[in-house]
């Protein structure tokens, strides 16, 4: 069974920056692609970014390109380095997990075969 914790979330204001972490464990992740979804209060859970089991490609929804980076520094760790922060960005933040051999880019939660609990990220205008 795989574990997922995210941490790094927070309060910041409009413009300001946060990096949000996701430690794995319980087994190694390193044929797996990783994902970042959110959730703000009211609506749906949605795709942020996604990376590849091997960090050699990233996708990233159209309301964050040039501001949030994915990346991972090995199977157990990913990160979601999120700049110019906007009010908008306020949700909760998940990481996820979904074995490589998935279509790319993975956006729909449903092929996701792990998930963290989540961590709050709270823009202020």
């Amino acid at each position: 069974q795989v574990q997922l914790v995210e941490s790094g979330g927070g309060l910041v204001q409009a413009g300001g920056s946060l990096r949000l972490s996701c430690a794995a464990s319980g087994r190694t992740l390193g044929s797996y692609h990783m994902g970042w979804f959110r959730q703000a209060p009211g609506k749906e859970r949605e795709f942020v970014a996604t990376i590849t089991w091997n960090g050699g490609n990233t996708y990233y929804t159209d309301s964050v390109k040039g501001r949030f980076t994915i990346s991972r520094d090995n199977a157990e760790n990913t990160y979601l380095q999120m700049n110019s922060l906007k009010p908008e960005d306020t949700a909760v933040y998940f990481c996820a997990a979904v074995r490589y051999g998935r279509r790319w880019p993975p956006v729909s939660r449903d092929i996701y075969d792990y998930w963290g609990q989540g961590t709050q990220v709270t823009v202020s205008s």
